[in-house]
């Protein structure tokens, strides 16, 4: 499934694996979440990918961030 989110006053595509056992919205506040923390409280590895942020994936708890460099994108937990 695919959906978007804002971030940073940025159009995100997310995509969701069908077989996540937690309802759409319950993950994407969690994504949301996170992310805000992360901005705010992240390393300077993580704060890069997520300023240069191009989609996401969703996978169980984890969410794979794609960013434009392929060598900042990054995997991050959920929980």
């Amino acid at each position: 499934m695919r959906t978007l989110i804002i971030f940073q006053n940025k159009k995100i595509p997310v995509y969701i694996n069908q077989e996540n056992k937690q309802p759409v919205q319950k993950t994407l506040r969690l994504l949301s979440n996170t992310l805000e923390n992360k901005i705010a409280t992240g390393k300077r590895a993580l704060q890069k990918c997520l300023n240069s942020l191009i989609s996401i994936e969703v996978i169980g708890g984890e969410a794979i961030l794609h960013s434009v460099s392929e060598n900042d994108s990054l995997a991050l937990s959920l929980y």
